[in-house]
């Protein structure tokens, strides 16, 4: 079976990994994916074969539309005559679309019900997966057939997460400072459609921060890499280069998010975690807060986090998470797996020919 996974975005390269190393074993994957936060530098780390089709367009609508146009084409361009079987992407708007258009059955997971682009993947996905902690009458309100919804067990992170070993991290990527605590910090997602939140609005917590512990950001982007590379941040490490996910959460004491995935990932793992997101939550970030694997305060001050720190500590990976992601991820595999060989979406072209 030939299997094409487009990564859109870094969290897909730890969320597919897995998969495609046991996919490969028995099948041809073709990976796609675009220069948008660390994605490449993360995909290079792990020594697959990947084509880079596109860019991203940054965080404007009007771009944001235009670009989606011409991603579709691109990717419409270098896919076709490749005999795909199966496509299956996450949170890739356009992924869906360009399959139907190739006539390629396709696999559309996604756990954020407040990203419009959903819309678009869902209406041509062949089968859609979302989390069992998303309600499932807001993924049919942005147009998606309820007949393809399968909801798999658990919450996404816990589908790469479910064999996670812990490592200590490189000395030379982050300094250990003897005596104090580390704290990680992930920046808002400031290119991110779904996004309304502030910019930059953590500056002051982060130089209340620095004297008491040893501070890591984990930017997002070059923009956000120049900014806390500043001189009022000096103090405040900015590692040269992505971690990896096994060394971060070894090394760490808290980790204060102000997004989604990597929040997700410290807090399935036990880490001590506080959520600053700005916008609405969405329903598996109110599942782990209820579950008590992380608080969120938006605007929290030193003294707060500090008090966290000193009133948590760090547990082991959650059991029933990690039980469930197994299930989930051998769920994602037979969804693949099964999906009919030559038999395409119907309408589609019975040869993967071309875009129509």
């Amino acid at each position: 079976m030939k299997i094409w996974i487009d990564l859109s975005n870094s969290p897909h390269v730890n969320f597919f990994a897995g998969m495609i190393r046991e996919l490969q074993k028995e099948n041809s994957v073709l990976l796609t994916c675009r220069p948008l936060a660390n994605t490449i530098e993360l995909l290079q780390q792990t020594g697959f074969t990947y084509h880079v089709v596109g860019r991203h367009y940054g965080r404007h609508t009007a771009n944001k539309l235009a670009g989606f146009g011409v991603q579709t084409a691109q990717l419409c361009h270098f896919l076709k005559g490749r005999q795909i079987d199966v496509g299956i992407s996450h949170s890739s708007f356009y992924a869906p679309l360009v399959a139907r258009l190739l006539g390629i059955r396709t696999i559309y997971m996604n756990d954020n019900e407040h990203a419009e682009g959903n819309r678009i993947a869902f209406l041509f996905a062949h089968r859609i997966l979302v989390p069992e902690f998303l309600d499932q009458s807001k993924v049919a309100r942005q147009w998606a057939n309820p007949e393809r919804i399968t909801a798999y067990p658990g919450v996404k992170e816990g589908i790469y997460l479910w064999h996670h070993r812990p490592t200590m991290c490189n000395a030379n990527l982050v300094p250990k400072l003897y005596g104090k605590q580390t704290i990680f910090v992930r920046p808002e997602p400031l290119t991110a459609q779904y996004y309304k939140g502030g910019l930059n609005f953590m500056d002051d917590l982060l130089i209340g921060l620095r004297d008491r512990f040893n501070l890591v950001v984990l930017p997002r982007s070059k923009a956000q890499e120049s900014h806390y590379r500043k001189p009022k941040f000096i103090g405040i490490h900015v590692p040269e280069k992505p971690i990896g996910l096994a060394e971060i959460m070894g090394r760490c004491d808290l980790f204060i998010g102000a997004g989604g995935t990597m929040t997700r990932e410290a807090a399935v793992l036990g880490v001590p975690t506080i959520s600053i997101y700005q916008d609405e939550l969405l329903d598996v970030d109110r599942y782990l807060i209820a579950k008590g694997a992380m608080v969120h305060m938006k605007n929290p001050n030193t003294e707060f986090v500090t008090h966290f720190l000193e009133n948590s500590r760090k547990r082991s990976a959650d059991p029933e998470l990690l039980r469930k992601g197994k299930l989930a991820y051998d769920l994602v595999i037979n969804t693949i797996l099964s999906s009919p060989q030559g038999r395409h979406w119907q309408g589609g072209r019975s040869s993967n020919g071309g875009c129509r």
